[in-house]
């Protein structure tokens, strides 16, 4: 997810969950070939396992940047085809790719050839008005042809004119069964599904019918409901964070963080890392105490990472009164 989904988000998420994958945001081959690909690329080895997804759709250079992620040490190269923007389709890729699986398909191919690691596509279901199942079982049948053997299903029309990328996460219908049918029509594949889910629960019911789970926005807005993944879903019974305990483990970094940044005069600010924080206590009595210090700019200005520590007193304070609000002001019975 652009601006969202980097390095210090994905640490972060890393400290919640040990096993489940984490993707970067989209990176584009133009930015890997001209640019600066240190700064692209650069991840802490805590991360793994972790994807790089990329956006392009010459399959030369699709080949050149994922050879970079592997000798950066990913696990997986992710193709985006399911990005709705049309900042991204002016440079042909993302979700307009959908229209061309030949093209798709010679990318994979050129992907494949050049790395070791799993080449992977993320797509929609269809594009703007086309609703057919077929649609989309074609594109993942040639892209299928060519070497891709797992798919992330964003189950959701996209629309290519019109629509806010906002718009486009909310207004399509989500058909989860097209992913469904997909995993019963091509059962040697591995068929992930994506969109709008936002519950254990939910996981639970998709999981009867596909292989595995991308979650988007609620992991970012939501990012604690992670911390019950490893038991649930890896079978590891090791001890779960606290989200205390998620906060000392970020400190050290967020501090090493700021140092080396400002040696380099990078200028990375306090809030660039803890922005991705703000969701941690989501749900608990105290949370908007939370997020209101964490977006304390003048707390934040001072570049002090304990800040994260005293948003977590004022949501245990805030508890505590509440506690003690139901003791003083009980509630009246019949």
């Amino acid at each position: 997810m652009m601006d969202w989904s980097d390095r210090h988000c994905r640490l972060f998420h890393r400290h919640i969950s040990r096993h489940t994958w984490l993707y970067t945001e989209m990176v584009t081959t133009g930015s890997l070939i001209h640019g600066d690909v240190a700064r692209q690329l650069d991840f802490n080895q805590e991360e793994h396992p972790v994807a790089l997804q990329l956006g392009g759709s010459d399959p030369a250079e699709l080949a050149h940047s994922a050879k970079l992620g592997e000798q950066w040490g990913y696990d997986e190269i992710n193709l985006n085809c399911g990005c709705p923007s049309e900042r991204v389709q002016k440079g042909s890729f993302g979700a307009c790719l959908m229209s061309e699986p030949a093209l798709v398909a010679d990318c994979v191919k050129a992907m494949r050839d050049a790395v070791s690691i799993d080449v992977t596509v993320k797509h929609r279901i269809g594009i703007d008005d086309v609703q057919s199942y077929d649609f989309v079982r074609d594109f993942v049948g040639q892209v299928a042809d060519a070497g891709c053997s797992t798919f992330v299903v964003h189950a959701r029309n996209a629309i290519l004119k019109g629509f806010t990328p906002k718009e486009n996460r909310e207004i399509p219908p989500l058909k989860y069964d097209y992913a469904y049918q997909l995993k019963k029509d091509f059962p040697q594949l591995e068929i992930l599904i994506n969109g709008g889910i936002k519950t254990t629960a939910e996981i639970d019911l998709h999981l009867q019918h596909v292989d595995g789970v991308m979650l988007g926005r609620e992991a970012y807005h939501n990012p604690y409901l992670m911390a019950s993944f490893d038991a649930r879903y890896y079978g590891d019974d090791s001890p779960v964070k606290s989200r205390e305990e998620v906060i000392r483990a970020m400190l050290p970094y967020i501090r090493q963080q700021l140092i080396e940044h400002y040696r380099e005069g990078k200028g990375l600010k306090l809030n660039g890392i803890t922005r991705h924080m703000l969701g941690l206590t989501m749900g608990m009595i105290g949370a908007r105490a939370f997020r209101q210090t964490l977006s304390d700019t003048k707390k934040l200005a001072l570049g002090n990472p304990d800040i994260l520590l005293d948003a977590l007193l004022r949501v245990e304070q805030s508890a505590q009164d509440h506690e003690m609000h139901l003791i003083t002001h009980p509630p009246h019975q019949k």
